[in-house]
């Protein structure tokens, strides 16, 4: 047997659960131990939970949602966009040039198989278990809950195969059960099918978040429930098809809308569990997971620790506010960067914009700067809001990863109801309106007036998750299953293109954006002269320094390098983007070649 699995596809991994030995997430400390049988990794409650824990193992790390999962997939898009020159790796990945033999595909898409390998162990041997059925009524109770942790565990690795590579090979049992190892392709809508079932079972076991430590790293109830419903709008969505090339959804979607309007309903109905934070920046900059948030409001997060590529994260590191080598809180930051025109996407007094953008960047000296508009960054995990930084933090900063939170469950219950009944109920607009007066907190007046029609108020909905969700890995899934990619990314015809160049001659919406911004210095902080909606001086005040701002859009020097060519910087966001294509991930070469002919490439690849 050693033998037959030592030379195994990618899809399956260990039978022995060494696999499991590697769980220290902050949630739980394991030690790890050498070797188990199954006997043995299933012999109790306690060796269970450690093969459970295992499952979320696979959730983090740089090939998981520490880095490459989170912040490199999600971009470009209409939010953010990656920063640098094109390379076969992230920034390839950014410009919609997916090479075959790019490592950053390759090595996400084995680990979440480890994820789905590890679940399928759990759920084929936790119903096993003798005290299952005969165990004490605590035995029966943390058995099942380990049961439905690994169907939602199962199910969350299962979506992001999907939203990345569409069909993809979805074994529902563990490896050695297999006649055949390397298992066709899947029909998505069958999986997605399954997955749901599989939640609404799940949902059965597990308990309320405030039934049990008040630990987000764990899926509860409501992180289920939350996650059935996301999965039901994906299956009621847009997907890039292999059998017609196109983008379609199916006939029967509203069946899915109903599913998740009704999981969202329920967890709306359970205040006490889950509800909005009245601050969206005490969210990132005083909670997130360093200090659990009382109202629940982010749902379920990866757990990260241990200062390690296998099982910390990369935020704040990677991607975040530009910080210098030798400032207080060390290198840091730049590798996402915000789309100009998404900053005027905000209202100015939209109190999300502080914590959704990074302004200003940290030099060695620590006096905060401001940065050219084309350099603002993502800015909800950053490094300057974990001061003092642990030990051994240069790389790994110790950031939980954020799924689903509550403004998404009322977002997606608006949407959800809107598509059902052909123009939003009160309850609906009721939701979207507790997101934006939210947002809005102190000018709750000046939210607008939400449109009462099918078609405008789906539109608004489209708008507010760009505000609410930007740098959260959202947006461009979103925009896939509303089939509305294209029209905004789309490198000659695209609604982004035509955007950037209005503000770069300010025109339209643009005319009041400034060209420069100036700014100067109270101790580390730092005023801005004027305002960033309304036109400023040619020359810089007295005692005020320059920087580039609309005017970055203007220079002519201002270039992304994408290989074929130097163009502007206008042109080079989302360069290689093809409709019918781009849609979905190809598979890497090795894995293609694994198959031996067996495995259909994605279209267009």
């Amino acid at each position: 047997m050693k033998t037959r699995f030592s030379h195994l596809p990618l899809l399956y991994l260990l039978l022995v659960i060494t696999a499991f030995a590697g769980g220290c997430k902050k949630y739980m400390e394991v030690k790890p131990v050498s070797q188990y049988d199954l006997n043995q990794a299933f012999s109790d409650v306690s060796n269970a939970t450690t093969a459970l824990i295992g499952v979320y193992d696979e959730l983090m790390g740089d090939n998981g949602y520490g880095i490459r999962i989170n912040l490199y997939y999600p971009y470009d898009s209409d939010d953010f966009m990656t920063t640098g020159t094109l390379d076969n790796g992230r920034r390839g990945i950014g410009r919609y040039q997916l090479l075959f033999s790019n490592s950053e595909i390759r090595n996400p898409f084995l680990q979440m198989y480890r994820g789905v390998e590890k679940a399928n162990l759990c759920i084929e041997q936790i119903p096993l278990m003798p005290q299952y059925e005969s165990g004490t009524d605590i035995e029966k109770r943390d058995l099942r809950r380990l049961y439905g942790e690994a169907l939602a565990l199962r199910a969350q690795y299962y979506y992001e195969l999907i939203r990345n590579w569409g069909d993809v090979p979805a074994p529902m049992i563990p490896a050695y059960q297999q006649k055949e190892l390397f298992v066709p392709r899947s029909n998505r809508d069958s999986t997605y099918d399954k997955i749901i079932a599989d939640l609404e079972t799940a949902i059965g076991f597990l308990p309320w978040r405030t039934e049990v430590a008040p630990r987000n790293e764990r899926i509860s109830k409501g992180a289920a429930k939350a996650l059935r419903a996301k999965i039901a709008l994906f299956r009621g969505g847009y997907s890039l098809r292999n059998e017609t090339k196109q983008m379609e959804r199916r006939p029967d979607y509203l069946k899915y809308y109903e599913i998740a309007r009704d999981e969202c309903a329920d967890i709306m109905a359970r205040r006490d569990q889950h509800d909005l934070n009245p601050d969206f920046t005490n969210i990132w900059k005083t909670l997130s997971a360093f200090s659990p948030d009382p109202k629940g409001e982010i749902i379920f997060e990866a757990g990260a620790g241990g200062g390690n590529s296998n099982s910390d994260s990369r935020m704040a590191n990677y991607d975040g506010v530009r910080t210098d080598a030798a400032s207080r809180y060390g290198p840091g930051g730049g590798g996402i960067a915000a789309l100009p025109v998404y900053f005027y996407a905000f209202d100015s007094i939209d109190t999300r914009i502080e914590s959704t953008f990074g302004l200003y960047q940290v030099p060695a000296n620590n006096i905060k700067r401001p940065q050219a508009l084309t350099s603002v960054t993502n800015g909800k995990y950053r490094r300057d809001w974990r001061n003092p930084l642990l030990p051994g933090q240069a790389l790994n900063v110790g950031y939980n990863w954020s799924f689903i939170r509550f403004s998404d469950v009322l977002l997606m219950y608006a949407e959800a109801v809107n598509e059902i009944n052909g123009a939003p109920t009160p309850e609906a607009i009721s939701a979207f309106e507790e997101v934006r007066k939210r947002a809005y907190r102190g000018n709750t007046d000046k939210i607008g007036v939400t449109p009462t029609d099918k078609a405008g108020f789906f539109t608004a909905i489209v708008h507010e998750r760009r505000l609410e969700f930007g740098g959260e890995g959202i947006r461009k899934y979103d925009l896939i299953r509303w089939n509305l990619l294209n029209a905004k990314m789309n490198p000659v015809t695209g609604e982004i293109r035509q955007d950037l160049r209005d503000l770069r001659d300010g025109a339209g919406k643009y005319a009041n954006v400034p060209v420069n911004l100036y700014y100067k210095n109270n101790g580390e902080e730092y005023g801005i002269y004027g305002s960033l909606y309304k036109p400023n001086e040619a020359t810089a005040p007295s005692g005020y320094t320059r920087v580039n701002w609309r005017q970055d859009l203007i220079r002519t020097d201002n270039i992304l390098d994408v290989s074929v060519a130097k163009v502007h910087y206008i042109d080079g966001i989302a360069y290689f983007f093809t409709p019918n294509k781009s849609e979905l991930f190809p598979f890497d070469q090795a894995t293609v070649d694994s198959y031996q002919g067996k495995l259909t490439q994605n279209p267009g690849y």
